[in-house]
């Protein structure tokens, strides 16, 4: 199958990236409103930016509508801050929730009942329990695409928040200890095992072929892209769902 990227709508363009690029890294934003209204949304085209001074990048669509741009990008925008949580699996429900389109003058956290921990440079809180948190900066915000709604934000990291457990010496992230959640196309992935290479060719044989195994008991093939709830701007229909 070969398509011309040309002939696509957004819509069909988002749904062959998200289903394509797998898995991706999610940061659960943090961020704060010129009122002081708190503001949680999970990003999933989220990156590493750069490493002197270190940095992360984020791509942040508009709602549902194609047009009005969401709290996250509109906070980021007025007060030059965010902070990146790291989401795993217990939390991963809260922030499936999270990506809900609140009202504008909604604290995420009161909604979903998660508690704050006060970040030590930036106004935003951080998620408490969540295993590593960055503290950003705008290093700077750069529109994407031909209608000018989507903007790539680069955040300087000026603070990591690191659980002590997971730091190990030489600056090392004990990666096996963190049950990871990280985005499908509709969907989200486990990351629960490691390995390097080469494998050996009787397990690549035994693997061959193999779907992914389900964690929630749903026939194999299911997709929320099928369903009515899925929004081409990877919002949830109600929190919860």
């Amino acid at each position: 199958m070969i398509i011309d990227a040309a002939e696509l709508d957004s819509t069909h363009a988002y749904k062959l990236l998200i289903g394509s690029i797998i898995p991706r890294a999610v940061a659960w934003v943090s961020t704060v409103s010129l009122e002081g209204v708190a503001n949680l949304a999970p990003v999933s085209f989220f990156t590493a930016a750069g490493r002197k001074p270190p940095m992360v990048s984020l791509t942040l669509q508009p709602h549902a509508d194609g047009q009005t741009l969401k709290d996250t990008y509109n906070n980021i925008r007025d007060t030059g801050e965010f902070v990146t949580n790291l989401a795993t699996l217990p939390q991963a429900d809260a922030m499936h929730s999270s990506a809900f389109e609140f009202d504008p003058g909604v604290d995420e956290f009161e909604a979903l009942g998660l508690e704050k921990e006060p970040s030590v440079v930036v106004r935003a809180p951080r998620v408490k329990g969540a295993p590593i948190s960055f503290e950003c900066v705008v290093d700077r915000i750069i529109p994407v695409g031909d209608d000018g709604v989507d903007h790539v934000a680069w955040g300087r990291v000026v603070r990591f928040h690191i659980r002590d457990d997971l730091y190990l010496e030489r600056g090392r992230i004990d990666t096996a200890a963190l049950p990871a959640v990280g985005r499908l196309a509709a969907e989200y992935t486990l990351v629960d095992n490691v390995f390097t290479t080469p494998l050996d060719e009787e397990l690549l044989a035994a693997r061959r072929g193999r779907r992914m195994e389900r964690l929630d008991a749903r026939p194999t093939d299911w997709s929320p892209i099928d369903t009515k709830d899925w929004s081409p701007s990877g919002s949830t229909s109600a929190p919860g769902k």
